[in-house]
């Protein structure tokens, strides 16, 4: 009895529930926009000219944000968190600098 009060309680973590999600392998919510974008663009012109332009647009975007992604998967929360910030912390060189 003594031996199995000293062991530690586990959890199991599902690997689905930690990592990011991604879409292509790329942010999915700009993903999904970015394709927004580009079939908004197709229907509304209704040209040959317009579909090749949406279609090579939204690879070009996707390849871009899996760049992005492969760099850092949290990278869109980060910036917005930066800017959401910027105010409070200004790019200074030392705290004690006058303005």
């Amino acid at each position: 009895m003594a031996e199995r009060e000293s062991r530690l309680a586990t959890a199991r973590i599902h690997r689905a529930l930690s990592r990011p999600t991604l879409l292509f392998g790329a942010d999915r919510e700009l993903v999904l926009l970015t394709g927004l974008a580009a079939v908004i663009l197709v229907f509304v012109i209704l040209t040959t000219v317009s579909a090749l332009l949406g279609t090579v647009i939204w690879i070009v975007v996707v390849g871009l944000l899996r760049m992005m992604a492969k760099a850092d998967p949290l990278m869109r929360r980060v910036y917005l968190r930066h800017i959401k910030y910027r105010p409070y912390y200004r790019p200074t060189s030392t705290p004690w600098r006058t303005f």
